[in-house]
């Protein structure tokens, strides 16, 4: 089968750049740069990601609504750090026709300023907390880096969910629910991920503390997919969000978000693919079975018959099967669905069918096995499993492999990865470590927060904790 031009052990860039490409994932020629034309596969694979947020947001009693894209300035300027994050970044409107408007109004770059106005609108009493709402919507951002296909965007395709509580203990919990959520729709992702505590310093702009969602890529760099943050009551005090105790007392309200981007799709792809194109995860595959009929003059009539019967078969057990009736040759129709990445490929041809057996074939490792057709069901089903175990394990491996606990930075040497180093504490010091290592500060280990370091490596003094570095994108 032919392959890629640029090899992903090579060329990772390049590589994916020519994947998002050729599998029809979106367009990149809009001309606006950053702003890109979703194709449909590319969307079909977004739609069911969104389909495993939603899942797991109706199952933990959030709400979804869906605000505006326009915010006033007025309610913008409001929480001044949050001014000070996004200001750079944000789109500005200022005419209507040919009116210039009384007041301008930006696209969100994300949506506390728009939500919260209204919540303390909706907020009075006690009974009404918690309030667990979430949206699924795009947001603007001014990105003036180089662009990168669902990696780095202008106009993102973004889940977020915000949540109002009566007290610091409250929220919390609900910090501590959203980690669970993240990590149970990122095992249906096959994506290993490491949560890190972000720096006050690099913390989201209003935040009493951040905690980021961290993948390694094959290229040796850090895909910050997401984020769960802290506010306290930062923004509820500016939006006058407060609600009335049982005792008649009026308190603010303590608030969290979660957010994840389309970020997921562009770690799917640099994670699992290979040079023969994409490998989708079977939970998001648009189609998780092809049936390639292998036909032979005179011998087509039997052959579509089976296909269709396991066809069937698979559907009516609640899976996404397609049957490629197409008039031409097999070894193209093998590399179409290859480089999309359809987790399992069914052969059948008429030596299969005197058999009454298909051949099943696995996009990860390309094994091939003939099974009985009374065992199709079962067995697509069975390997449909194992292919989503596999590609867990093969993406956890490149992820313990490359994360490095040191104690001293001349130890790092050509280590490509993520280095935890002791920390003292202070900014001065992470900072010094990102340029002698030419990376960034990713954070805290948040599931280890015990050091037996000695002492951070820059100013001598006793650590405190570890921090991550990495490249990242």
């Amino acid at each position: 089968m032919p392959e890629t031009k640029y090899k992903k052990t090579e060329d990772f860039n390049e590589w994916y750049n020519e994947i998002v490409e050729l599998a029809d994932l979106c367009d990149k020629r809009y001309p606006i740069k950053g702003m890109n034309v979703w194709r449909p596969y590319g969307w079909k694979v977004m739609n069911h990601i969104d389909r495993l947020i939603r899942e797991q947001m109706d199952a933990t009693n959030h709400q979804e609504v869906s605000f505006p894209l326009l915010i006033p300035e007025s309610s913008f300027q409001k929480e001044a750090d949050h001014i000070e994050g996004f200001g750079s970044e944000v789109y500005w409107i200022t005419h209507a026709g040919a009116n210039k408007l009384e007041e301008r109004w930006l696209l969100r770059p994300t949506s506390e300023t728009a939500m919260y106005p209204m919540f303390s609108l909706w907020i009075r009493s006690h009974t009404d907390l918690p309030l667990k709402t979430y949206q699924i919507v795009n947001t603007f951002r001014y990105e003036t880096k180089q662009t990168r296909a669902f990696i780095r965007v202008r106009e993102i395709h973004f889940f977020e969910a915000h949540t109002c509580h009566v007290d610091f203990e409250d929220a919390e919990q609900q910090i501590r629910e959203d980690k669970e959520i993240a990590g149970r729709l990122l095992k249906k992702l096959c994506l290993p991920y490491l949560f890190c505590k972000r720096p006050d310093w690099d913390k989201f702009a209003g935040a009493h503390y951040t905690i980021s969602i961290d993948v390694l890529m094959p290229s040796f760099r850090t895909l910050q997919l997401g984020s769960i943050h802290q506010y306290r009551d930062n923004f509820s005090k500016p939006y006058e969000i407060s609600y009335e105790t049982e005792t008649g007392k009026h308190v603010y309200c303590h608030q969290t978000t979660y957010g994840m981007s389309e970020r997921i799709l562009g770690a799917l792809i640099g994670i699992h693919g290979d040079n023969k194109g994409l490998v989708i995860p079977p939970e998001v595959a648009p189609i998780q079975v092809v049936i390639i009929p292998i036909i032979f003059k005179g011998k087509e009539g039997p052959v579509m018959k089976a296909c269709e019967v396991i066809e069937k078969e698979l559907a009516d057990a609640g899976l996404r099967v397609h049957l490629d009736a197409r008039e031409i040759t097999p070894g193209n129709k093998y590399y179409d669905w290859e480089l999309k990445g359809v987790p399992l490929r069914i052969e059948i041809g008429p030596k299969d069918v005197e058999k009454k057996a298909v051949v099943i074939v696995r996009r990860d490792t390309s094994e091939k096995h003939s099974i009985s057709q009374k065992e199709a069901k079962q067995q697509v089903l069975s390997q449909l499993d194992t292919i989503a175990a596999t590609l867990y394990a093969n993406a956890q491996k490149l992820l313990d492999e490359h994360v490095y606990r040191l104690q001293t930075a001349e130890e790092v040497q050509e280590k490509k990865g993520i280095i935890e180093l002791p920390w003292c504490g202070t900014e001065d010091c992470a900072l010094e470590i990102e340029n002698l290592l030419d990376g960034n500060t990713l954070g805290e280990p948040v599931e280890d927060t015990t050091t037996k370091a000695s002492a951070c490596p820059v100013c001598g003094k006793p650590a405190k904790t570890w921090m991550r570095y990495a490249k990242t994108y």
